[in-house]
């Protein structure tokens, strides 16, 4: 037996459980999709794209990806636009510097079910922190409008460390040269960073916006603890409606077809941002 055949025999077990766990539920998955599955009556039958075709339909539907772009696109952009200004403050040289970056990490190492609860209480209408300081009194979940908003705002507190956190490594390795020689030639503050800082950082923040994307377009836990979907499905992103079509209406034919569109839309975007950033790397 060769080198090459021994190590196949040792990685096999690995690749055999990776294909179980990963590979065989998202083609069973697909495989629950084309049926019409109903455990509490019994009802387990083909039906191709039907469920495919009542999807495109369901208003419901549509109002849960309407809230998901939404939650997606105002809390990548804000988390993008606070992590760079955090990042590039942390940079500097100052006193106390260890200290603040470890106090700028603290709302990410919280769990997310902890943080959703504790900003539930910053949000109570009579007794939260927020209308306290603000001095005013906001149904801030309770309100069609404020609830999405609160819950973006508290994703951003949550995960803007984690931003922060990738786009400091990504200024530490930029050359300390390329800064001196713009000061000599009287380059500004926002010249440099135009020119040196930003596109040197380019492909640092296409991979904060592979993450970032992905993890906000699969929202759920934050939400979910947060609001529960509500008030009125306004904060009902397709994870959540998911989630209580298989397992409060226990659908489980026409909930695995809303997890394969999830799984479809997060596939193209991963796929634009490897051929962004692919295109960089030539």
């Amino acid at each position: 037996m060769t080198g090459r055949e021994s190590g196949n025999r040792f990685v096999m077990p690995a690749v055999l459980l990776l294909f179980f766990i990963t590979v065989y539920p998202v083609f069973y998955v697909l495989y629950l999709s084309f049926h019409r599955r109903l455990l509490i009556f019994d009802i387990s039958e083909f039906v191709l794209f039907e469920n495919y075709l009542f999807l495109a339909r369901d208003d419901r539907f549509w109002n849960a990806f309407s809230n998901t772009m939404y939650f997606t696109l105002m809390s990548v952009s804000l988390e993008l636009f606070l992590g760079l200004c955090i990042a590039v403050l942390l940079n500097r040289t100052f006193m106390l510097k260890g200290l603040v970056r470890a106090v700028v990490l603290i709302p990410w190492a919280i769990p997310t079910v902890v943080s959703a609860k504790m900003w539930e209480w910053i949000y109570n209408t009579d007794f939260g922190l927020l209308n306290f300081l603000l001095g005013m009194k906001i149904n801030w979940l309770g309100s069609t409008f404020w609830a999405m908003n609160a819950a973006i705002l508290m994703d951003v507190w949550k995960t803007t460390p984690f931003v922060v956190i990738l786009l400091t490594a990504g200024l530490q390795v930029i050359p300390r040269e390329l800064y001196h020689a713009a000061r000599i030639d009287g380059a500004g503050n926002w010249a440099v960073f135009r020119t040196i800082t930003l596109p040197l950082l380019k492909p640092v923040i296409l991979v904060v916006l592979i993450f970032r994307t992905l993890d906000a377009f699969r929202v759920f836990d934050a939400v979910y603890v947060l609001t529960g979907g509500g008030p009125a499905n306004t904060t009902e992103t397709l994870s959540i409606y998911a989630y209580k079509v298989l397992f409060q209406t226990l659908q489980f034919g026409y909930g695995s077809a809303l997890s394969v569109i999830v799984f479809i839309c997060t596939a193209c975007i991963s796929l634009f941002y490897i051929k962004i950033l692919s295109r960089g790397a030539r």
